[in-house]
């Protein structure tokens, strides 16, 4: 299908999509190009930007879900944790494993786009057309509107070299932690208090409850037996964004609590308090969500909001 069955909705879209004047070091996102632009009631209403100039000034934008506005939903961004435009095509990291390397850190095509002022039409390769009004927020953040909808995605820009790895992790902890079918233990620190979260040697996370195992090291997933399903939950910590606790609801242990810290995209350390013990797990069969086709597994981002945890740091790291 190509760009430009909607030219009659891309004309109206043209004569209203203005772009906001509070664009913070604008002539940053414009090349030699620029000419001079005329303000009125807070509006940009005449001007020669450039909107795919804006939308490559960027190597990745990274895909705000919790500041997203209205009751509508766009497929491919709900499901994005960047979203790339590159001389016509459009890129995405659909997954939190892999980011950064997956197609040199752009992630994967899913698309293509053409742009007019203040308008960007993208036609996904699953997801068809869709036409977006752009609007400047500040100097690295835009916001696409789906006029169709009337819902807003907020987008925050990032060069490859200084893109907030630690920020997609931890402000997307459970999603992360769903993308493997299980963790299997793989270190336990000689220090440390003996515990019955000792025996446990394989955990699996869904989206509202946990597994666990007590099989051994090496067992094949295929043949794993789940001894116990409970309630976990993520919590922020106050006055501390780079750590989150996890607690698991055992029958036998009560709630065990964990801080947990991210190693790499496939490793994760669980750190016990109260035994002073280390563990670290690592991811096994990655699920891949890619695009939302009918055999991919398609885990859409929603708007989090993990209760707050009032501790401190105990894992000097």
């Amino acid at each position: 299908m190509e760009i430009g069955l909607y030219t009659l909705n891309l004309n109206n879209a043209i004569m209203n999509a203005k772009l906001l004047s509070t664009l913070i070091g604008i002539g940053t996102l414009m090349t030699s190009c620029y000419t001079e632009t005329s303000i009125q009631d807070d509006f940009i209403v005449e001007s020669a930007f450039n909107t795919d100039q804006v939308l490559q000034s960027y190597d990745l934008w990274y895909v705000d879900i919790n500041a997203t506005e209205g009751t509508g939903e766009v497929p491919f961004l709900q499901g994005a944790f960047t979203i790339s435009f590159n001389n016509g095509i459009v890129y995405a990291n659909n997954t939190i494993v892999g980011i950064g390397k997956t197609g040199n850190g752009f992630g994967i095509e899913v698309g293509s786009y053409a742009t007019l002022q203040g308008v960007v039409e993208i036609n996904h390769d699953t997801d068809g057309l869709w036409l977006f009004d752009i609007f400047a927020v500040n100097g690295n953040t835009i916001e696409a509107r789906d006029p169709r909808s009337g819902t807003s995605y907020f987008l925050n820009g990032y060069q490859m070299d200084n893109f907030d790895y630690d920020t997609v992790f931890y402000d997307n902890i459970k999603l992360f932690l769903q993308e493997y079918d299980s963790w299997e233990k793989t270190y336990t620190s000689e220090e440390g208090a003996l515990n019955e979260f000792d025996d446990e040697y394989f955990l699996q996370f869904n989206s509202d409850f946990f597994r666990s195992s007590i099989d051994k090291p090496g067992t094949a997933l295929s043949t794993l037996q789940w001894d116990f399903e409970g309630d976990y939950q993520v919590y922020e910590i106050e006055n501390d964004k780079t750590l989150k606790t996890l607690t698991l609801a055992y029958d036998f242990m009560s709630n065990d609590y964990f801080e947990l810290y991210v190693i790499n995209d496939s490793t994760i350390e669980l750190y016990h308090p109260s035994s002073k013990t280390v563990y670290e797990f690592r991811g096994k069969r990655y699920m891949r969500n890619l695009k939302a086709g009918k055999s991919a597994i398609v885990k859409k981002r929603t708007k989090t909001s993990n209760p707050t945890m009032k501790v401190k740091r105990s894992r000097i790291r």
